[in-house]
């Protein structure tokens, strides 16, 4: 099949192979979602037909080689090691890895995506540099010192919000987020009190936004802008409309 029903019946198991974080899933999955996110894009350029038969089209090594394919894997890869960073399981990513570099070849469509969570970057600049880096240290364990570590969380945690909005697996992402996040601020609450700035004001503020028993987008929103002041960052007036924004459930 080649239309969107079929764009989702091929989805479907990928998001539940991200959000759990299960790299054979993931791995027997990620062709069937390229072919059918490249045919459609085909189609809708002008580029394709149905097919007679009614199946979407393989792709050929020279269609895996191309800048929209590519684009699609870095987007499912980055969201696969999001997760993966997020659970600590550094197995799991090299699995993947392994996997696609033994079915198609060390370039394979999302190597680039990657590579973020692989490589090392001295000076990160992009929204991806810094979500890489940060899925690094926590698939290595590489936990900061108890004087540094609600900042560098409140940072990752601001990270990954801000890339898991702009992917295809935006919900797949939020909860396994939302689930860190509230681990990583009850620790705080409960053993890191001591080096939070304005102990006094941001605790009660800080566990008010804990009590919120969903595990979403709009619960992740609201603790960013609610601890900010605890890590002693300020945020313009924009970003806390948007983070309030965001925090509203309809």
């Amino acid at each position: 099949m080649t239309d969107m029903s079929e764009l989702v019946r091929r989805k479907t198991p990928l998001n539940l192979a991200i959000v759990h974080v299960d790299p054979d899933a993931f791995l027997d999955k990620y062709m069937g979602w390229l072919e059918i996110t490249a045919f459609i894009r085909a189609q809708r350029m002008g580029e394709a037909v149905t097919p007679v038969d009614g199946f979407t089209p393989k792709l050929s090594a020279g269609d895996l080689r191309t800048g929209g394919v590519h684009q699609v894997g870095n987007d499912a890869i980055f969201a696969f090691c999001m997760t993966a960073s997020l659970k600590g399981d550094k197995s799991a990513v090299e699995k993947v890895e392994e996997g696609l570099v033994g079915r198609l070849g060390k370039e394979y469509p999302g190597f680039h995506g990657m590579w973020y969570f692989r490589g090392t970057i001295d000076a990160p600049t992009t929204l991806d540099d810094f979500v890489g880096q940060a899925g690094k240290k926590m698939l290595e364990g590489d936990i900061p010192p108890p004087p540094m570590r609600a900042r560098e969380n409140w940072n990752a945690g601001l990270r990954f919000f801000e890339k898991a909005r702009t992917s295809n697996f935006d919900r797949e992402i939020m909860y396994p987020l939302a689930c860190w996040t509230r681990e990583k601020w009850v620790e705080t609450a409960d053993k890191g009190v001591a080096f939070l700035a304005h102990i006094e004001d941001s605790l009660p503020i800080l566990r008010e936004a804990l009590e919120d028993p969903r595990n979403d987008q709009a619960f992740i929103a609201n603790l960013l802008l609610k601890a900010a002041p605890a890590v002693d960052t300020e945020l313009t007036e924009d970003y806390q409309g948007m983070l309030r924004s965001l925090a509203r459930r309809n």
